[in-house]
């Protein structure tokens, strides 16, 4: 199993640029009778971060979470970076090809 970072071009600046989670997303509560102090912290999941990317990156965030799930699973790494999965080189070498068949330039991986 192999891990890679998925960027994508910047819909501003034009570089390639990767979502980071800096932290959990907290939840509270509010309610209409009552003060409710609980927050809980929730980790993102990997496309749930990807979605994140909407209006950064000069693709669509659900086009491209449709490739990579042909050939590994969007996760979000130790230092909440945006990562894939993956089995072997061969299939990081295929998904490559795709996303760059599919974005041209504007999505790619690295280790």
């Amino acid at each position: 199993m192999i891990r890679t970072r998925l960027f994508g071009r910047c819909r501003i600046y034009h570089d390639p640029v990767s979502p980071v989670l800096k932290a959990p997303a907290q939840i509270g509560w509010d309610a209409w009778f009552r003060s409710i102090d609980l927050v809980t912290p929730q980790p993102l999941k990997g496309e749930e971060l990807l979605k994140r990317t909407r209006g950064w990156w000069t693709v669509e965030p659900n086009d491209v979470a449709e490739v990579v799930k042909q050939f590994g699973r969007l996760v979000v790494g130790d230092g909440g970076e945006l990562m894939i999965e993956l089995p072997d080189e061969n299939t990081a070498d295929a998904l490559s090809k795709a996303l760059a068949e599919r974005f041209g330039d504007q999505v790619q991986i690295a280790p």
